[in-house]
């Protein structure tokens, strides 16, 4: 079963079969509803089984929560209140939205069951408030359309059921400490204003002003300090006396108490309670701008700079930012590609120069790139200065994460400001790698350039998809490749064109050898949109690549690293062709042929194309034993570090 919807009630007949009837008209059939009461006096029982509702006992809405999840059958729970309605589409919206971003934990947006604009302004409140903390701080503005997995709901024991009020929040905050949050924004669910007529603008504002600092503060709200009540009461009004009947919902007790009508029966809305209305709703605006300062305020800050040649460290450095950015204040640094990449992705981000290797037909051209490098030093030395430093004077960072990005290491050791390495290029350092004999020459050289690279940082976090032994396990650690959402969302089949991806417009000679094979290539990195015989050439466009990978029945590519790792995910068998002279590329290609995932080979001809072509299904048996995993493990090895060393 899809889902399974839970709801906790007691004497809401007046509400429930609307919620119910919501439920029923939704294009979508394919879950249950659980029913947990606290004993209802009135019709609420007889409602729920006449819409073939499962019913359990319930009590306190945590409780009543944790029962109905004990017997849910679906893979999903969804918590509502009894005084909601859903939106039309709401479940299929909701449940593909919660899918397709990959999210553990979420909750909808909401609009009031009223036409008065008090109404929609405060809910427009309420939705902005929760858009606005999500990163910062995950909760609900109360249990409008929790949604989770249900192992997720079990595994963090359900609703704290020791907590008076705000356990919905409680909820939602420790399952977001280690599990993805978010406010989902694709449907809505109609609020009952019932609780703002009951007890007033003013008293209401008091209360989740008051429950919301103490959430801030790390300290629990209980009911005598916002003098709260659960449940709702029917009451029968007489002209001589008033007499209304009490159910406690947890001890099925009745009493009776007898009331001044006065006491009872609203008064009329007076000049004093709307002043007072308006100075609460500024009160509240103050509070959570307070909030939100001394939140920024004590939240670390972060350089993250990264590497600008090619996309595959600012895409790998892309899901780690908005990771931090939760928890953080991120500032990042990158150059020419990787800088507009990121640039669109975030905010903070800057240009700085970069150093960028030389290619010609698939080879490094050292000379030209040593030429380069010499031209350009002192101009980048001068204009990475003005903007690095002078950030780093002016935002004092407590700690820099560099993507194999050099000059934010120089700005470290003269501030004095610790510093992270995650990347994989160190992995050519930091562990004992295997590789080609007759390539030693271009092993010790690139081991030069990436030690001058970078100097003595705290840690190294290195993202592998083979795994040598590491060298000095206290200050160095390996994880799996660091793979974007987009791509573990993707559903990959094998359909009848290859995938190709060269990092250099320049590789001639690889374009002459694919036309004189009988397959379809659809290629990128030659910066044109064009049909020549059997090759497809596109410009770079992120949506379209994605579908090229995904159905392509194997990828023919550099060494890049980020690409293989995608392709390994997606179990693509991987021709690689390395660039001469990158050493990195070669170590990744001569891995996924040690692996057999695919071959290496840095000259290309038709004969070892067509033998890899006649071989994909050897590639594809090997590459379907790797399991796939996901990016927490690395996040939190970064978070934890960030934690051990920042200033």
């Amino acid at each position: 079963m899809e889902i399974s919807i839970i709801i906790p009630t007691y004497n809401e007949e007046n509400y429930l079969p609307k919620l119910l009837e919501s439920i029923k008209s939704q294009d979508f059939s394919d879950y249950e509803i659980i029913i947990a009461d606290a004993n209802s006096i009135d019709s609420t029982i007889a409602i729920a089984n006449s819409y073939n509702c499962k019913i359990v006992e319930g009590g306190l809405p945590g409780v009543g929560r944790n029962r109905g999840a004990e017997i849910a059958k679906g893979e999903k729970l969804l918590f509502l209140d009894a005084d909601l309605e859903l939106s039309k589409n709401y479940l299929k919206d909701v449940i593909n939205e919660f899918e397709t971003t990959n999210v553990d934990i979420g909750i909808t947006l909401m609009t009031p069951l009223s036409e008065k604009i008090r109404d929609k302004l405060l809910h427009d409140i309420a939705n902005w408030f929760m858009i606005a903390f999500e990163k910062i701080k995950p909760h609900g503005a109360g249990c409008y359309g929790i949604i989770t997995k249900k192992k997720i709901h079990d595994s963090h024991g359900g609703f704290d059921e020791t907590i008076e009020y705000g356990e919905d929040t409680d909820y939602i905050e420790r399952i977001a400490k280690n599990n993805l949050f978010k406010v989902l924004k694709s449907a809505k669910v109609n609020v009952s204003t019932r609780r703002l007529e009951e007890e007033g603008l003013y008293k209401l504002l008091k209360q989740y002003t008051k429950s919301t600092i103490n959430d801030f503060r790390k300290k629990r709200t209980n009911l005598e300090e916002l003098d709260y009540k659960f449940g709702h009461y029917n009451s029968l009004i007489e002209e001589d006396k008033s007499e209304i009947s009490i159910v406690n919902p947890v001890k099925n007790v009745v009493t009776k108490e007898k009331f001044h009508d006065s006491k009872i029966m609203p008064s009329q809305p007076t000049k004093i309670a709307l002043e007072n209305s308006k100075i609460a709703l500024k009160n509240n605006k103050i509070a959570l701008e307070n909030n939100k300062i001394a939140l920024e305020n004590s939240k670390k800050k972060i350089f993250y700079s990264i590497c600008g040649e090619g996309l595959g460290h600012a895409i790998r450095s892309g899901v780690v930012i908005e990771e931090l950015s939760k928890k953080y204040d991120v500032y990042v640094f990158s150059s020419d590609r990787a800088y507009k990449y990121l640039s669109e992705k975030f905010n903070n981000v800057f240009e700085i120069d970069g150093f960028n290797t030389v290619y010609q037909d698939n080879t490094v051209k050292n000379r030209k790139t040593l030429y380069k490098a010499i031209k350009n030093t002192p101009t980048h030395l001068k204009e990475n200065y003005a903007i690095l430093y002078k950030k780093a004077k002016e935002i004092k960072p407590d700690i820099i994460i560099t993507d194999f990005e050099n000059y934010s290491n120089i700005i470290a050791k003269l501030l004095n400001i610790p510093i992270l390495s995650v990347d994989n290029i160190h992995m050519i350092t930091k562990t004992r790698i295997d590789y080609p004999k007759n390539s030693q020459g271009e092993m010790l050289k690139s081991k030069g350039v990436i030690k001058s690279f970078m100097i003595r940082p705290k840690r190294y976090i290195l993202t592998s998809f083979f795994y040598p032994e590491v060298k000095n396990p206290e200050k160095v650690i390996t994880y799996p490749p660091i793979i974007r959402d987009e791509i573990r969302q993707l559903k990959p089949s094998y359909k009848d064109h290859v995938f190709v991806y060269q990092t250099s417009p320049t590789n001639k000679k690889l374009i002459n050898t694919l036309k004189k094979i009988d397959e379809k290539f659809i290629v990128y990195g030659f910066n044109k949109n064009k049909i020549d015989d059997n090759l497809t050439f596109r410009n770079f466009n992120e949506t379209k690549i994605y579908d090229d990978i995904k159905d392509s029945k194997a990828i023919i590519t550099n060494g890049g690293f980020s690409l293989i790792s995608e392709a390994i995910y997606l179990k693509k068998p991987i021709y690689s062709i390395p660039a001469k002279g990158n050493f990195e590329q070669l170590l990744n290609g001569f891995y996924v042929e040690k692996l057999g995932y695919g071959i290496m080979n840095r000259t290309i001809t038709t004969k070892t194309i067509e033998k890899f072509l006649s071989n994909l299904h050897i590639y594809q048996k090997n590459l379907k034993k790797v399991k796939n995993t996901d990016n927490r493990e690395i996040i939190k090895e970064i978070e934890k570090s960030i934690e051990e060393f920042a200033i």
